[in-house]
């Protein structure tokens, strides 16, 4: 067992003046603007991890032989630090993030980064720039946080890095809805394959997403926010949308998202709200939908409300599917702006957890400052 990370630091010069930091936080967009600090960490096969550093944002510095720009071996994650009222401020599960890290970097023959010192370096960065982290009260703010490793070994064999970085980088974010939720519309493709049985699908890595940009540019060039993809196999079975997970509402209260399948993403927000549904005394399945299901099931009224889960959205409710010969409407959208009942209770649950406004009696919640 290594001995625990210890992080050197290493303040800016110039940090961001407080006019500036205050006109960011005002109107925090997403991932546009940056914290004045990072954690970065190198790992080597000699050595193992040393030089645990908080140090200034900056430009990274890699060879142009560097294996991620080559054989895109990397991974990273996403999760977000929250103010509550009374200043503190928290994560929400990062113990699961830190153990889809791992389980991510084994995918992609990267070295594990212990969960202790996954979180000590999300702690490590939230305490140095703690003032980043937009006040309680403020909408659905928060400070968005993104730990990554990436192979910087300059070799151009097809085989596993032996020097590796880690880092984390931090972002103030905004609501992802400015005026409160509202539906998305989602193109239902065929075409464009995000993932393969046995790929990295499961995997948290650029390359599942640099997948999923074809079938964006084809769900926005036919008029629709999000793009949901099938299975490679029988190119039936539902799937993921983008970079969130899928969620059907049944007339009989009952909850269901596709099964991991291995090329689905052990989403966070989604064991979450699996959780919660029970809470609220729905029965969950996890199995297997097809899109035949979605459709019928919408056109016979089975169906009542459909929404999407993960870090950035939370929660987004989805009110209309569209596929090259056809197009449905979901739910009734005069009232709550198409937001069903379900969608918006379990939404306000979440979040009412992780800005700290109700008991945390599962232990989700995780102390950054």
């Amino acid at each position: 067992m290594t001995d625990a990370w210890d992080f050197g630091l290493e303040l800016r010069s110039d940090p961001a003046t407080t006019a500036a930091r205050t006109a960011v936080l005002d109107k925090p967009g997403f991932g546009q603007a940056f914290t004045d600090h990072m954690v970065v960490a190198t790992w080597s096969a000699d050595r193992g991890w040393y030089d645990q550093k908080v140090t200034a944002y900056a430009p990274l510095k890699v060879s142009p032989a560097a294996a991620v720009l080559h054989y895109a071996q990397e991974i990273f994650e996403g999760l977000k630090a929250y103010r509550h009222e009374d200043g503190s401020v928290w994560a929400f599960r990062p113990d699961r993030n830190a153990a889809r890290f791992s389980s991510s970097a084994t995918r992609l023959a990267l070295p594990q980064v212990p969960e202790q010192d996954f979180i000590a370096a999300l702690r490590a960065l939230v305490t140095v720039d703690e003032a980043w982290v937009p006040p309680a009260g403020s909408g659905e703010t928060s400070l968005y946080l993104r730990p990554y490793m990436i192979a910087t070994e300059a070799a151009l064999s097809v085989r596993p890095a032996r020097e590796v970085l880690f880092g984390v980088i931090a972002s103030p974010a905004g609501a992802y809805f400015d005026t409160g939720p509202k539906p998305i519309s989602i193109w239902l493709t065929t075409s464009t394959i995000r993932a393969t049985p046995g790929g990295t699908g499961a995997a948290k890595c650029g390359s599942n997403y640099a997948a999923s940009l074809a079938g964006l540019a084809e769900a926005v060039a036919n008029g629709c926010d999000q793009v949901a993809f099938v299975d490679a196999v029988e190119r039936r079975w539902l799937e993921e949308i983008g970079s969130t997970n899928l969620f059907f509402v049944y007339a009989d209260g009952r909850i269901v998202t596709p099964e991991l399948s291995g090329s689905i993403l052990e989403g966070v927000t989604r064991a979450s709200v699996l959780d919660l549904a029970v809470d609220l005394g729905h029965t969950v399945e996890e199995r297997k939908v097809s899109a035949d299901e979605w459709r019928d099931g919408v056109r016979s009224g089975e169906i009542s409300e459909v929404f999407a889960s993960g870090t950035a959205a939370v929660i987004a409710p989805i009110g209309r599917l569209a596929w090259p010969d056809g197009d449905l409407t979901i739910g009734d959208h005069s009232i709550n702006h198409g937001v069903g009942p379900v969608t918006a209770t379990l939404r306000q649950s979440l979040l009412d957890l992780q800005y700290g406004r109700v008991p945390d009696t599962r232990g989700w919640l995780t102390r950054l400052a």
